[in-house]
């Protein structure tokens, strides 16, 4: 899996499917898609998404507010809170769990997609402030296989919070092209997503 991998919490299976929908027509790949609290625990760990998508009104004893504060506490990956709740007390207590952002229902794709952009490099940023920038020689030294200059190109935008479609304008490259330069990047780093290849190039600058 090459794209940012999403998981979608939202209890109402028609806003659920269309989002789903969205997203995987514009090189976002959907993890998974729970209606419920209980059921996105399972599927964060099952398959760890890249970013997530939180319903704050849920069925159940546990709502979307709970699901980001566990977010928050065991996983490094930025969320954001799609919600038909804009009352003081909701954005109060949605506030206290830190989001990169905060959509209110009815919505459209183009909202989606600049909240999506906007909480990555938020979260890019806020990650990366006490880490050394990438140097290409560092990396290559601590790899079996050296990445390609283009590679460390395409991984560079990565760490910085770029999506797919950003990277493949930025550098002037079909969406095939740039696939093929992540998987190899990825085998080269030894991980299978986004987050995990962002962690393990952190910990390489701070050898």
């Amino acid at each position: 899996m090459t794209g940012i991998k999403i998981l979608i919490v939202e209890d109402e299976p028609l806003i659920a499917k269309n989002i789903g929908m969205y997203l995987n027509n514009n090189d976002f790949e959907v993890s998974a898609i729970a209606y419920d609290a209980d059921d996105a625990l399972i599927q964060l760990k099952r398959n760890p998404p890249d970013f997530a998508i939180l319903d704050i009104n849920l069925e159940g004893e546990k709502d979307g507010i709970h699901l980001g504060e566990y977010i928050n506490q065991h996983y490094n990956i930025p969320f954001v809170f799609l919600t038909s709740y804009s009352d003081k007390e909701t954005l109060e207590r949605a506030k206290q769990t830190n989001p990169y952002g905060y959509i209110v229902k009815p919505f459209n794709d183009k909202t989606l997609f600049a909240t999506i952009e906007i909480a990555l490099s938020n979260h890019a940023q806020q990650n990366n402030r006490h880490v050394p920038a990438l140097v290409f020689e560092k990396i290559n030294r601590q790899l079996v296989t050296s990445l390609s200059e283009r590679e460390f190109d395409v991984i560079k935008l990565l760490y910085e919070g770029k999506t797919n479609q950003q990277i493949a304008g930025i550098l002037f490259i079909a969406m095939n092209t740039l696939k093929k330069h992540i998987n190899n990047a990825y085998f080269k780093l030894d991980v299978t997503s986004r987050t995990s290849a962002i962690a393990k190039l952190r910990e390489y600058m701070l050898k």
